[in-house]
């Protein structure tokens, strides 16, 4: 009887020790766990630094990026014109040395005039500024701008008879309209004639 009971409690002793046993390895299987979710909570903590770092360094690149376009955008709108500015300077250079230089010679001071004015001319062309060639064409008001008109037997009805002010074309576009005059045919009185006679004619034909 004394050696069984003996025996149950050396029994009750394993059971308790594998029951110990069992939860000392749950134990540090939890604690396992738990320093591998800190590790990986670690992970994403420095990942999610350098993804912020990143962040702002987009941010501040793209903000220096619109501040460079912006200011580029304005030099551009300033400086434009610098080319054309160069190519135009000589002459005013050629103007002011024809203004020194005045040998009284009227004829001579106009012929250089006009050569300058035709040297602008090419320089205006190179860069997409041409003239509209308006006498003697037809009247368009797309082109031209009607400031009076004349009456004369040289020019049909309609015709640009002078220019008042010349026109002028950007790349094809309409810059400045030429101001013109325009031909108001005369009547004469025998075209006057015909014309009532014409007309009585048709009427007593409609009567």
């Amino acid at each position: 009887m004394k050696l069984k009971k003996n025996h149950n409690e050396h029994n009750a002793k394993n059971v308790q020790a594998g029951e110990h046993h069992n939860e000392k390895i749950v134990a540090e299987i939890h604690d396992k766990g738990i320093e591998d979710l800190k590790k990986k909570l670690e992970e994403k903590e420095k990942e999610a630094a350098v993804n912020y770092d990143r962040y702002l360094r987009a941010v501040a690149d793209f903000d220096n990026y619109k501040k460079r376009t912006i200011r580029e955008k304005a030099d551009a709108i300033k400086y434009g014109n610098e080319d054309i500015i160069k190519d135009i300077l000589p002459f005013i250079d050629s103007l002011d040395r024809a203004l020194e230089h005045d040998t009284g010679d009227v004829k001579a001071f106009k012929d250089g005039i006009a050569l300058i004015q035709d040297q602008l001319l090419c320089c205006l062309k190179k860069h997409g500024v041409e003239r509209i060639d308006a006498t003697d064409k037809d009247f368009d008001p797309n082109f031209h701008e009607a400031v009076m008109q004349v009456e004369s037997d040289q020019h049909d009805e309609n015709k640009v008879v002078n220019e008042m002010e010349k026109g002028y074309l950007l790349n094809g576009r309409l810059l400045r309209p030429s101001r013109v005059c325009v031909c108001k045919k005369i009547k004469s009185e025998k075209n006057e004639k015909d014309e009532n006679n014409e007309s009585e004619i048709m009427e007593e034909v409609g009567e």
